[in-house]
């Protein structure tokens, strides 16, 4: 029970084949009560039932800090402390680099990285009354190769911003004994990018994919436990590769 007695908040974890209710599952199996985090139309609360009744679903937009800080005071008033974030929330658009609006820019930005600002801030203060922490961020492969397989280039922007983001955090909060690192998934089997790919693509992709498969969201869930856990009571502002060796640097 790597977990037991943790109290974790999952954003935009709410979809059931997605990285963050895989994740979810994962924690729960481990002994960590979990709050699943989404928008309303998402009906956090119904999938929260389905991992038991000690768990909490919460709707939250976390491109609102009003908001983002509304849901953490609602956790800790029922569930008493904050152990782990999990800011897996996060959106992604098939854009060249000329297709790209305002509009577009500013909705990959504000999920993916301004989401992941506005939920550390508003969890980081319980966090460092208790001197303990642990904040995971999901950052992707497409910001360190520069994407080339769905998102568009401001997508990998975004990506890439969570992780200057989360470094940094992880610098200035390691003193309170609160570590921040990031995963970077690499092709993940998920409803994001379900008929997205053409097989003759696939074909391509996985030949560059030295492990040969597409991966699954457990493979992901397993390191975020990891990283949630005491396992990795040593390590803060890492950078952990989930992408079956698509990039090895």
């Amino acid at each position: 029970m790597l977990l037991k007695d943790k109290v974790a908040i999952i954003t935009g974890g709410a979809g059931v084949n997605g990285l963050g209710f895989a994740s979810a599952r994962m924690m729960t199996a481990q002994g960590a009560r979990v709050v699943i985090l989404d928008l309303e139309k998402a009906q956090p609360a119904s999938v929260a039932a389905t991992l038991g009744a000690q768990h909490m679903g919460v709707v939250a937009d976390v491109t609102n800090k009003a908001s983002c800080e509304a849901a953490v005071k609602a956790v800790l008033a029922k569930m008493g402390q904050i152990d782990i974030l999990f800011n897996n929330a996060g959106i992604t658009q098939p854009r060249k680099t000329m297709e790209i609006s305002a509009a577009d820019y500013d909705a990959v930005m504000d999920v993916s990285l301004r989401g992941a600002l506005f939920m550390s801030q508003a969890v980081l203060p319980a966090m460092r009354e208790r001197k303990q922490g642990s904040i995971i961020c999901t950052s992707s492969v497409s910001a360190q190769r520069g994407g080339g397989i769905l998102g568009g280039p401001h997508y990998s922007a975004a990506k890439a911003g969570v992780l200057g983001l989360a470094r940094a955090m992880a610098r200035e909060c390691g003193v309170d004994n609160i570590r921040v690192n990031c995963i970077t998934p690499g092709l993940i089997e998920t409803d994001i990018n379900k008929g997205l790919i053409p097989e003759d693509r696939l074909s391509d992709i996985l030949s560059g994919i030295p492990m040969n498969r597409i991966g699954e969201p457990n493979d992901v869930a397993g390191c975020v436990v990891f990283l949630a856990s005491d396992l990795s009571k040593y390590c803060t502002g890492i950078t952990l590769d989930v992408n079956g060796g698509m990039l090895i640097h």
